[in-house]
């Protein structure tokens, strides 16, 4: 293992990578959302035996440096971060993986800056437009037990999201559509512990079904189709990012690949821990394979 920080736009960030010796194309993590650390990711560690995993904390939580400067946190400094990222840790080739809004931030990059030498994509719960997200949890919410229901319409009503009864409404629908494991493994909570609520709320807002942050109109699906890696996508049958969403994504890029995990939710990665690591390892050495040929 080898960990350290780099340096990016606005402040270090704190970087890990597991088996770095490995020969393969290394994978680099994007975390999700925003303000959440790479530490819930940690069942990819086991993707090392074949190359190395490179995670990092975004910066603003975790491990990074954490400036309190809210205007840092925007979708195209955090773009140039996963650039420097990369020319920092002389990542020339790399497959990338990115979980919710680490999709978003994947997707950003590839459409915008169109860098050299990313292998392939693999979009994990993916949140790539807001709008529609925040739709997906609102038919979510409609199969919630009512008094879920009416606690959060009460609290977006009058704009207190700080009452015992919303935070319990949110907490129930975190243990259907977030995480179903009771209870919510170590690395997921040692994530909550180290994020960032400042920059959850001020990008996206005050919970995953109330988008109201900068990032509320974001959304490029209608240029996926201009992506040329080999993508995945992954989802939980009660994910947050919907399976029909996702399947839109997947029909939306010529070649893309969906796989979706039953009973689980958005954290699918934990909850069906063997079979999302055998999809993803078989994924990604086809586009290696796939490089190798062209």
């Amino acid at each position: 293992m080898r960990e350290g920080f780099i340096p990016a736009p606005g402040g270090r960030v704190f970087y890990r990578i597991i088996g770095q010796d490995a020969i393969g194309v290394p994978l680099l993590a994007l975390h999700g959302g925003p303000g959440i650390p790479h530490d819930y990711l940690e069942p990819l560690e086991a993707l090392a035996d074949e190359r190395p995993v490179v995670f990092y904390d975004q910066l603003g939580c975790g491990e990074s440096d954490r400036p309190g400067d809210l205007s840092l946190y925007t979708l195209p400094r955090f773009v140039e971060e996963l650039a420097a990222v990369r020319r920092e840790l002389g990542l020339e080739r790399v497959h990338l993986l990115g979980q919710s809004w680490g999709c978003m931030l994947a997707v950003e990059y590839m459409l915008v800056s169109r860098p050299a030498g990313v292998a392939s994509l693999v979009l994990c719960g993916p949140c790539l437009d807001s709008r529609r997200f925040a739709e997906d949890q609102r038919v979510h919410l409609e199969h919630m037990p009512e008094a879920v229901r009416e606690a959060v319409l009460k609290a977006e009503a009058s704009g207190d999201f700080t009452a015992p009864d919303y935070q319990a409404a949110i907490m129930e629908y975190y243990r259907k559509h977030v995480c179903r494991l009771d209870p919510w493994p170590e690395c997921l909570n040692r994530a909550v512990e180290k994020m960032n609520p400042a920059i959850y709320e001020h990008m996206w807002g005050p919970s995953e079904f109330t988008a109201r942050g900068t990032l509320r109109n974001h959304g490029r699906t209608e240029e996926l189709g201009a992506i040329d890696a080999p993508v995945l996508f992954t989802c939980g049958r009660l994910d947050e990012a919907r399976p029909e969403t996702a399947e839109e994504y997947r029909a939306s890029i010529p070649g893309a690949e969906l796989r979706i995990f039953e009973d689980a939710s958005h954290e699918h990665h934990l909850e069906q821990t063997e079979a999302f690591l055998a999809a993803v390892a078989d994924f990604l050495r086809r586009a290696d394979e796939s490089v190798r040929r062209s």
